[in-house]
């Protein structure tokens, strides 16, 4: 995979903003967040940051220009109705150039396909070792795959819609049957 070095500043300013989202929207404005910062850095850092490489690298794969730019509206936006408990995780994304309706539909459902694959894992791993980390990486990949899928534009759930319903349908199942269960642990 190729970076530009404005990708990767964009991707590292998106991904301390989206951590800080879901540790105020979490834990609050408190003491408790600077402890659980760095939980949710690796976990909702882990889930954003593959998400996004999962478009990136299957987009180059077709053969497509792909970069990573972050939306610094969004960002505060996010970031201050993260006090009201909030969560609006939509920091920017990878822009593609070259894609046929198909492609597009593809990668857009590879970054939301990731958070499912992660949060199983968390899911898994939670089950069998109760630590918080992996409770956290449970509850925020389930919550990224789910309203990833909102079939909306810009979500990719609007593009996977578009190029095929029933594959757009399994993903959508999996992330909301996820999200139900990370509400019970």
């Amino acid at each position: 995979m190729h970076f530009s070095h404005i990708e990767l500043k964009e991707l590292a300013k998106a991904l301390l903003a989206v951590s800080l989202m879901f540790t105020i929207a979490y834990v609050g404005l408190s003491t408790a967040a600077i402890g659980a910062f760095p939980i949710i850095l690796l976990t909702a850092g882990l889930g954003f940051v593959l998400h996004e490489l999962g478009h990136k690298f299957l987009a180059q794969k077709y053969g497509c220009w792909a970069e990573f730019r972050a939306n610094n509206q969004m960002l505060l936006l996010g970031v201050l109705l993260s006090i009201t408990g909030i969560v609006l995780a939509a920091p920017g994304g990878v822009y593609i150039r070259g894609a046929t309706i198909q492609q597009h539909g593809k990668i857009a459902i590879t970054g939301p396909l990731v958070n499912v694959f992660l949060a199983s894992l968390f899911g898994f791993l939670y089950f069998l070792f109760s630590l918080t980390l992996l409770k956290y990486g449970f509850s925020i990949n389930s919550f990224l795959a789910m309203f990833n899928m909102i079939p909306f534009p810009p979500f990719d759930g609007h593009a996977a819609w578009n190029w095929n319903r029933a594959a757009y349908g399994v993903v959508a199942i999996a992330a909301i049957v996820l999200v139900a269960l990370s509400t019970f642990v």
